[in-house]
C-alpha cells in the first residue's frame, strides 16, 4: 500500500509539474499564430476548446452533470460570468504576449494570490493574520514601485490578476469540475466567437483558411492548448496535498518571467527589479505562512463522526484554468 501511495504521489507531482509547466511556457505559443490578431486567437481558442473539451467527455461519458447544471438557473448564471470573467483574461493574455508584455503578463499572475486574498477580505469580510496582512501591504508597495518602472499602472498585471482572481471566486461558488466547468464555459462561449470567426471570413480577414495547413491546424490546437494542461491539473490535484500545489502554482509565472527577460529580451530597469522583489518577497511570506499554519495540529477537530458525514471539498474542484 505504501508502494502505491508513494507511485500515486509521484504521478501527482509528474502532473503537476507538466500542468504549471505547459501553463508557463504558453507564450512560446500564441506569437507562432501570428499574423492572426489577438481577438482571432481568442475566438478560436474558445470554439476549438468546446470541441476538445466534448470529444473528451464523449469518451468518458461525463455529461450527468449538464442536465443538474440546466435545472440550476442562479449557478447556469455564475456559470455565464465565469465565462465572461475568462474571457477578458484570455484575451488580455493574449494580447499582452503578442505584443511585447510577457514579463508584465507574468507579474499578473505573480500578484495573484494577494488580490484574491484582498478580495477575500473585501467581499467574504475574511480576516487576515499578521503576515497575510503584511504581504498584502507589500504587494501593493511593489504596484506602486513598478508604476514608476513602468512609467504608468501596469495595468496588464492588475486586469489579468483581478479577472483571474474573480474568476477562481466564482468558480468555487459553481463547484464544478476542471473539465466540466470548461465545457460548460466554453458552450457560452461558442455561439459569439463562432458569430465572430464568420463574420471575418464573409469580410476577408480571417486567416485560418488563407494561410496554408499549418496555420489553420495551429489554430485548431489551441483547445489542446487549453484542455491538456487542465487535464494534468486534475490528475494532480487528487493525488498531492493542496499545500504542494500552491507552491507549485508559482512555476507558471516563474517561467513566463524568465522568457520575458531571457528568450524575448524584455526590458527590466532596476525600478521594475525592485517591484518583481518585493512581490516575491510578499508571496514568500504567504507561502511560509501557509505552510506553517497547515502543520499546526488543529486546535478545534471535528468529531470523527460529524466528520464522515461532511467530508472535506475535494482539490480538484480548486479554479486552475489560465
Amino acid at each position: 500500500m505504501a508502494g502505491t501511495s508513494e507511485a500515486e504521489h509521484r504521478i501527482g507531482l509528474l502532473n503537476g509539474f507538466a500542468a504549471y509547466g505547459m501553463w508557463g511556457l504558453v507564450p512560446l505559443f500564441w506569437p507562432l499564430l501570428k499574423p492572426a490578431g489577438a481577438v482571432e486567437i481568442l475566438a478560436n481558442r474558445m470554439v476549438w476548446s468546446l470541441v476538445v473539451v466534448a470529444v473528451a467527455l464523449l469518451f468518458v461519458r461525463r455529461w450527468a452533470w449538464a442536465g443538474e447544471l440546466l435545472r440550476q438557473p442562479r449557478r447556469l448564471g455564475l456559470v455565464a460570468v465565469a465565462a465572461g470573467v475568462i474571457t477578458v483574461n484570455w484575451g488580455i493574455y493574449i494580447w499582452a504576449v503578442n505584443s511585447g508584455h510577457v514579463v508584465e503578463a507574468s507579474l499578473g499572475y505573480f500578484i495573484n494570490p494577494l488580490v484574491t486574498i484582498a478580495m477575500g477580505v473585501l467581499l467574504l469580510k475574511e480576516r487576515l493574520r499578521r503576515v497575510q496582512w503584511a504581504a498584502v501591504a507589500i504587494g501593493f508597495a511593489a504596484v506602486v514601485v513598478l508604476t514608476v518602472g513602468f512609467g504608468r499602472p501596469p495595468w496588464i498585471s492588475l486586469c489579468l490578476a483581478f479577472s483571474f482572481a474573480t474568476y477562481g471566486l466564482v468558480k468555487k461558488k459553481v463547484a464544478l469540475g476542471g473539465v466540466e466547468s470548461l465545457a460548460a464555459e466554453t458552450a457560452i462561449q461558442f455561439l459569439p466567437a463562432l458569430g465572430y470567426l464568420l463574420w471575418l471570413t464573409a469580410h476577408g480577414d480571417a486567416t485560418f483558411l488563407g494561410h496554408g495547413g499549418g496555420h489553420a491546424a495551429l489554430l485548431a490546437s489551441t483547445g489542446v492548448v487549453t484542455a491538456l494542461p487542465l487535464v494534468c491539473f486534475g490528475a494532480a490535484a487528487i493525488r498531492v496535498p493542496l499545500s504542494t500545489l500552491g507552491l507549485l502554482q508559482y512555476l507558471a509565472p516563474l517561467f513566463q518571467f524568465l522568457l520575458g527577460v531571457l528568450y524575448f529580451h524584455e526590458s527590466m530597469p532596476a525600478e521594475r527589479w525592485a517591484g518583481f522583489a518585493l512581490v516575491w518577497l510578499a508571496l514568500i511570506l504567504l507561502t511560509g505562512d501557509a505552510l506553517r499554519f497547515a502543520r499546526r495540529p488543529e486546535r478545534l477537530a471535528v468529531p470523527t463522526a460529524r466528520a464522515a458525514e461532511s467530508p472535506a471539498e475535494s482539490p480538484a474542484s480548486a479554479p486552475a484554468d489560465a
